[in-house]
């Protein structure tokens, strides 16, 4: 499977540099509970680049989901300047954030959240309905899409009628829809066999090698050895793992 991704990816445009594409400077995010200030994130700084596969790593409520939707501008509320790439987000309008979410950013989720009345190819099609591309192009794209994550077999299935993994393979074509330079990937084999996880992970990582930025939050030991870059979220802030130490 893995030789026919890197087949279909020669045809993903490729830049052969590393640019900055997403940049957090002095961030913090706060809870208020029971009238308390809850620092979850305190003066993080961190630049993320293409070409790149990074993981997340952290104890349970270090705050991993919550810089995941910080980063997908899910949740703006914060302290701090978040640009996506020369883009500072900070004054920018909902329907500008959202604009920014839809084609700059993909999602991939542990629980996969396809449409259970759509078909593999229809819930691609999606994202791509909602930017406005027509029904004839997104269709076209759909199947190139569903050939990469080696589905092309499947497009006429519904999500009930997949495995685990092949449902997870059909979310990650959906977050290429709109050709996104950053994927967010939240536990993203959390609920796949170890054979699963392997296809996807090789899969994501293969991806990253083309121009994009591939970010993955995970508990996994073995999730974390497919990354360029280990990250974890420690006393509020994000650390460089390094392993030689």
């Amino acid at each position: 499977m893995i030789q026919e991704i890197i087949i279909s990816l020669k045809d993903i445009n490729r830049e052969n540099y590393m640019k900055k594409v997403l940049t957090i400077d002095k961030l913090e995010k706060t809870y208020i509970k029971r009238n308390k200030k809850i620092i979850i994130l305190e003066n993080v700084n961190y630049s993320f680049y293409n070409n790149k596969l990074y993981t997340i790593s952290g104890k349970s409520g270090a705050g991993k989901t919550t810089l995941i939707n910080v980063l997908g501008l899910i949740d703006s509320k914060i302290k701090g300047t978040i640009k996506i790439g020369d883009t500072n987000i900070k004054n920018l309008k909902d329907k500008e954030l959202a604009n920014i979410r839809a084609n700059e950013i993909g999602f991939v989720f542990q629980s996969f959240y396809l449409n259970p009345l759509l078909t593999a190819k229809e819930n691609i099609m999606l994202p791509m309905y909602i930017n406005k591309v027509s029904k004839e192009d997104a269709s076209k794209k759909a199947i190139e899409l569903l050939k990469l994550v080696d589905l092309e077999e499947r497009e006429n299935h519904y999500p009930k009628e997949l495995s685990g993994g092949e449902q997870q393979r059909v979310a990650i074509a959906r977050a290429l829809a709109n050709d996104p330079q950053i994927i967010l990937a939240d536990e993203p084999t959390g609920s796949l066999d170890p054979e699963n996880e392997e296809n996807i992970m090789n899969l994501l990582k293969e991806i990253s090698k083309h121009n994009k930025c591939v970010i993955v939050v995970t508990h996994s030991k073995a999730v974390k050895e497919y990354a360029d870059i280990k990250l974890e979220i420690k006393n509020k802030k994000i650390e460089e793992i390094n392993d030689e130490k």
